[in-house]
This record gives C-alpha cells, structure tokens and sequence, in this order.
C-alpha cells in the first residue's frame, strides 16, 4: 500500500490511471453546468428592493463570483429579478423587457410588492397583485425588502434548479399560458377636487372684514348687500 502526498511541492506529472484522466457525463449536466455558472441579471428595479440588489454586486457580498455580471440590456441577459413594486401603467414594459430576453431565461420575484402587491394590496388602485400574472416566476423571493443574504440563497436556489433540468423536458416545462390581474371592484366615489374651485360664488367675492382693512373699495356684490341692510 502506497501513500499520496495531496499537495506534492513538485509539479504534478500526468497519471496513467484511466479514471483520472477521463470524464465521463451527460449533454445536460454539461448545458447545465454552463448556464448556472454564467448567468446574467438584468439591471432592473423600480422601488427599494433595488437598493438591496445593488448591495449585493458589492464588493461585501460580491456577485461576480456566482458569474453572475449585470447587464444592461435584455439582449444580453437571462435572468430577470423583479426588484420592486410593478404597477399596471408599468406591466406592459416589464412584459416586453422579459420578452426581449433570450432562451432560455429565469425570472426571480423579488420582495412582498413583487409577489402580492405587498402594503399597497389593500387599496393601492395601481399596484400589480402579484407579477406572476404577467410573466413566469421561477423563484419567490420574500421579505420588504429582502436583505442582500435573502438574494444570495435566492440564486443558490436558482442554480440548483437549473442544474436539474434537461433539455428533452424544457417543451413541458414552460408556460402555457399567462395570467392577467383582475379589474379591481371598488368603489366609484365623485372626486373631492372638480377643478370648479375658482368659479364658487364664496371665492368671487371678498370677505367685508379684509376689504375694510385694505381701505379698498368694496365689490359690486358687497355693495348691493350694504344697500339692502
């Protein structure tokens, strides 16, 4: 029985034994292995969970060594974290953004406003309930907003699911069909501010009180009114 030194000083020298110096695997593990080790997030956030998502490229928590590098176009990106509220005037772009990604692309929701609509859920007439009624979601990140530690295991996870995909499967694996959010049942109240402010007969006419303090003449109206007492 032969002893191995596991850091020899010396250079190593190329084995003869078989399994040291061939690989065997699959076309999927190997596919895999690439897009995990090389996703590109798309710079994109529309509220406060983008901050954290900036502390995350950091130098403290360091992105870059997931291999993960921010893009700035959807063209060159395919990983797509939703950082932030979406709002109904805004859905239409996020859509097109996502769509503008290549294959194959992951979408990470990102914060309790991503996922539900969050604080403006109750009577927000704006806010998106939820951004999987829009575009497939892959990992559901919570929390309001999630620390840069939240980010990391969200992407861990994502790598381990993209590691246990296979490329027959993928036409089974994607959407379908898409959600849309629903109209919202509240109720329809006249508005407070009509913009007929100016034209209120109390407003044309000028309290006797500040009219006798400027010394001023007083207006036509007022007149008439000190004629009839």
């Amino acid at each position: 029985m032969t002893s191995s030194i596991i850091n020899p000083v010396e250079r190593p020298q190329v084995t003869q034994q078989l399994s040291e110096n061939v690989i065997l695997t699959t076309v999927d593990d190997l596919y895999n292995w690439a897009k995990m080790s090389s996703l590109y997030p798309l710079f994109f956030g529309t509220a406060c969970c983008f901050v954290e998502f900036a502390g995350m490229i950091g130098s403290r928590f360091d992105l870059e060594r997931f291999g993960m590098f921010p893009r700035a176009t959807p063209r060159q990106a395919d990983l797509l974290i939703t950082a932030g509220t979406i709002t109904m005037k805004y859905a239409p772009t996020l859509v097109r953004l996502y769509e503008q990604m290549g294959e194959p692309k992951y979408v990470i929701a990102m914060g309790a406003c991503t996922i539900t609509g969050g604080m403006f859920s109750a009577d927000s007439p704006s806010a998106v309930r939820g951004v999987d009624k829009l575009i497939p979601v892959d990992v559901y990140l919570p929390g309001c907003p999630p620390r840069p530690e939240a980010i990391m295991d969200a992407i861990v996870k994502l790598r381990k699911k993209i590691a246990n995909e296979s490329i027959q499967e993928r036409q089974q694996t994607q959407q379908t069909h898409r959600f849309y959010s629903i109209y919202h049942r509240m109720k329809v109240v006249p508005p407070v501010n009509d913009g007929q402010y100016l034209s209120n007969s109390a407003r044309e006419i000028l309290p006797q009180a500040l009219t006798m303090a400027t010394e001023l003449e007083l207006p036509l109206p007022l007149q008439q009114t000190e004629s009839e007492k």
